[in-house]
């Protein structure tokens, strides 16, 4: 084998790792969201507003936090068929409190040891969020930008009827970037 030979066999091997650490490609069981958008923040809190009135429930994110807290602002568009109707968007808050302090390739129990919010965006009855529970593993956590993988069901209620209830399932990478 020549050096040339070699050279290529050590870059293809180094694209197929970095793509594997990258986790850019979808895993059997993932959903179909297009994250059209995802912020993180150091120094912030999750308020969550609800609004009975329009029947909606408000995720922003305070950045008037003096001390490191890291909160993750994601949503995510699906679009399941051809048919007109059917869309709806996810919108996901994330409290991770200290990001430094969570260990990469770690499963964190949502609403247990990360505080999770949830609200959905469809033609449907207006729901408001009861709960989330699932996991999120952090993956790469650099100066900009944080990835990780979320593993969640997303719990409603119809905001008029208390007996309707609607779940959503969210398995996906997720990430979020500095302003």
């Amino acid at each position: 084998m020549g050096a040339r030979e070699v050279l290529e066999c050590v870059l293809i091997g180094a694209l197929g790792l970095g793509l594997g650490a990258c986790d850019i490609l979808p895993r059997p069981g993932d959903t179909q969201g297009v994250q059209l958008a995802g912020r993180w923040e150091q120094h912030g809190r999750i308020i969550v507003r609800p609004d009975p009135r329009y029947t909606l429930v408000r995720l922003e994110v305070d950045t008037t936090v003096v001390e490191r807290h890291d909160v993750v602002l994601a949503r995510f568009d699906f679009n399941p068929s051809e048919a007109e109707g059917d869309e709806y968007s996810l919108t996901v808050a994330l409290d991770l409190g200290d990001a430094r302090r969570l260990s990469a390739d770690h499963p964190y129990s949502l609403g247990d040891s990360i505080p999770a919010y949830a609200t959905v965006t469809c033609l449907c009855r207006p729901l408001r969020p009861d709960s989330v529970r699932g996991s999120y593993e952090m993956q790469t956590r650099g100066s900009r930008q944080l990835a990780g993988r979320i593993a969640a069901t997303l719990y409603f209620t119809a905001w008029d009827n208390s007996t309707i209830h609607a779940t959503y399932r969210l398995r996906q990478r997720i990430h979020g970037v500095r302003p």
